[in-house]
């Protein structure tokens, strides 16, 4: 009798589990359908697609939505047990890799502009311009690409041609065949956050020296700017973490498949929902232009003809 209550039946796991997908579709929608809109205000609005911080933003916002779309179909393949072919799970994790390292680096290079606007203004317009746009873009995929390349050769050298066609429930930790390609996952991934930190508390510091001998009428732009970067960095923070979870979940793996899914559930909702759910907290809803924009495109037109009618 004691072996039945500590054990749970089949049926309360698998509504368990409908109940957890049910919480995360309801999220994912609630998230891409904010970010699509806020898509769709930038491309509406000339001034926004010829500044540098809107550009990385909605860089950012598009890659979330690409993150979120391929990580919640994991997690109903997982839920589940959805099998597919390893070849077929090795492209999807990459590319869901990818995309969890644009945003990081990304908030890196955003961090970097508002360095750039408060304390070099004079040069602002030189640095940031728009062909220098284009190629800031390119790199922050470059190198956001390294750690997916470094991952496919360290499958390539490792394993055999047979290992393609196996069937698997398709996590990262399925790609990681020996004991050193954990480590050197995680090395990467710490040595990016490391830098990425550096740079984050260096911008951090600089604003904070600018804000301190600011005007009175400089000092809110300063502030501002503070309050921004210090929004990236806890963005930043959540996303290290994420990038420890692999770690922890790999080694639940063998030992008990529902403690896995329970804390990869977890680490899902708390790592990689949060962190995306900030972006337009950050730069959608606190930037006063781009929230008026938002919101004359989300009521179609309504809020700016209610303006008027009461003017």
């Amino acid at each position: 009798m004691a072996y039945n209550q500590s054990v749970p039946s089949l049926g309360s796991t698998e509504q368990q589990s409908r109940y957890r997908l049910v919480i995360v579709q309801v999220l994912v929608i609630i998230f891409l359908y904010i970010n699509c809109l806020m898509i769709t205000t930038f491309f509406m609005k000339e001034v926004f697609y010829r500044s540098t911080r809107y550009i990385l933003f909605i860089n950012a916002l598009m890659s979330d939505c690409l993150y979120l779309i391929i990580t919640n179909l994991l997690l109903i393949f997982m839920l589940f047990r959805i099998y597919m072919q390893m070849w077929l799970c090795l492209i999807i994790v990459i590319v869901s890799s990818l995309h969890n390292f644009i945003t990081p680096v990304t908030l890196t290079a955003m961090t970097l502009e508002r360095y750039v606007a408060i304390c070099m203004p004079l040069q602002h317009g030189q640095i940031c311009s728009a062909q220098r746009n284009l190629y800031g873009i390119l790199v922050i995929h470059g190198l956001s690409f390294i750690p997916c390349l470094i991952t496919i050769l360290a499958v390539f050298t490792t394993v055999n041609i047979t290992f393609y066609h196996e069937d698997v429930s398709c996590t990262v930790e399925k790609l990681t065949i020996t004991v050193w390609q954990s480590h050197l996952r995680s090395g990467i991934s710490q040595f990016y956050f490391l830098v990425m930190l550096i740079i984050i508390m260096f911008s951090y510091i600089k604003i904070m020296m600018v804000a301190q001998a600011a005007s009175a009428e400089n000092k809110k732009a300063s502030k501002k700017g503070l309050q921004t970067v210090s929004l990236h960095a806890f963005q930043l923070l959540l996303c290290l973490i994420q990038f420890w979870c692999p770690i922890v979940e790999m080694a639940l793996l063998p030992v008990n498949y529902v403690v896995y899914v329970n804390v990869w559930y977890m680490n899902y909702i708390m790592f990689s929902l949060a962190p995306r759910c900030l972006n337009p907290l950050i730069y959608g809803l606190r930037d006063k232009e781009f929230f008026e924009a938002l919101r004359y495109y989300a009521l179609w037109g309504l809020y700016k003809r209610k303006v008027c009618l009461q003017n």
